[in-house]
């Protein structure tokens, strides 16, 4: 198994999420909730494959033991794992967004119906 190429590929498909993952951060912050499940859709599919390539490198290791330890590998994991942590505080603050939303227009409601009482 070519290492480095395995690696590069962890640190491209975390790096598609990541970008996937800011663009359903500003779609909420545009209140564009409707097309968020399906970026948060592309953020899971390249996690999964950066997992799973991450898996192969880790079985690869059991079965027969790597010689080394490339630090590309090591900032590939890092990166992953980086952008898995990142997701969390994502979609924590996606829910904020929504919530925030659902406030706004409960005020815009009230502020129209005070006014035309």
């Amino acid at each position: 198994m070519d290492i480095e190429h395995v690696s590069m590929n962890i640190i491209l498909r975390a790096s598609n999420a990541k970008k996937h993952l800011y663009e359903a951060l500003n779609l909420a912050r545009e209140t564009e909730f409707g097309q968020i499940e399906a970026t948060m859709k592309h953020v899971s599919d390249e996690l999964l494959e950066a997992h799973k390539l991450q898996t192969k490198l880790i079985q690869e290791d059991t079965q027969r033991g790597l010689e080394n330890l490339p630090v590309l590998l090591i900032h590939a994991q890092d990166h992953l794992m980086s952008v898995i942590s990142e997701k969390s505080l994502v979609e924590e603050m996606i829910e904020i967004y929504c919530k925030q939303s659902e406030i706004s227009k409960k005020v815009d409601y009230l502020m129209a119906w005070m006014m035309n009482r």
